[in-house]
């Protein structure tokens, strides 16, 4: 499946997505061991939004960063926006998350006007988009100066973390637990599969230099298998 491009592959993760939306943050806590939560507080940490700011959660699932945001400060302007809108349903459901603008979009292609947004965030995103540079373009167009873009993602370890614990838990638990909870084991085959391919957290944060942010840096966890990154819009 991952080897997959362009169309074909943008149709298959929607598809993915559409299918585990219900259970997609019950895993999320029992892969993290919880500590999902925390790193997307970290996000928000590092969004900087100013009082009443304005943030595009984009790639937002269930809505859990902008939810953060909200939870901070009831006078934000949060909007999440996804293409899978079975993701987007099981957000707004949930209480407080009526306050979230919910908008249907790709990630490749956001219809906001230029310098909208005092922030923008993304939890589990670019892995997933076919094009990395295209989608942080766009990030970087909405962006106003001196906002900042931030990226929560899975990231492949260092070469010396391939070993042992790290590679059982990616190869053979996620995708036994998430057969077990979801009955979805071939969509958390996709998870290992998609980290293993994507960038190295030093040439996600190349992309984001080329692209014009400012003073990009990251943070690796959970092992070397997560990482934020983080940079501004001059």
């Amino acid at each position: 499946m991952v080897q997959l491009v362009g169309a074909k592959r943008a149709a298959y993760v929607r598809t993915m997505f559409a299918r585990v939306a219900r259970h997609y943050d019950r895993l999320n806590r029992v892969l993290s061991a919880g500590q999902d939560v925390k790193w997307r507080r970290q996000v928000i940490d590092l969004a900087l939004l100013p009082p009443g700011g304005k943030l595009l959660d984009i790639g937002t699932g269930t809505g859990d960063l902008a939810w953060e945001a909200l939870r901070r400060d009831r006078a934000a302007f949060a909007v999440g926006g996804d293409f899978t809108v079975e993701m987007m349903r099981q957000g707004r459901i949930r209480k407080g998350r009526e306050y979230i603008q919910w908008v249907s979009t790709d990630a490749l292609d956001l219809p906001f006007p230029t310098a909208s947004f005092d922030a923008v965030t993304s939890g589990y995103l670019l892995r997933n988009v076919i094009d990395v540079r295209q989608a942080l373009a766009e990030q970087y167009r909405v962006l106003k100066p001196g906002g900042y873009a931030i990226s929560l993602d899975t990231t492949p370890p260092p070469p010396d973390g391939w070993h042992g614990p790290i590679r059982f838990y990616l190869q053979v638990l996620i995708p036994l637990i998430g057969g077990l909870i979801a009955g979805e084991t071939d969509a958390y085959t996709y998870l290992p599969e998609s980290t293993v391919r994507f960038l190295r957290a030093e040439d996600l944060a190349d992309c984001m230099r080329h692209t014009g942010f400012q003073a990009v840096q990251f943070r690796r966890f959970m092992l070397g298998t997560m990482a934020i990154h983080w940079g501004y819009k001059l």
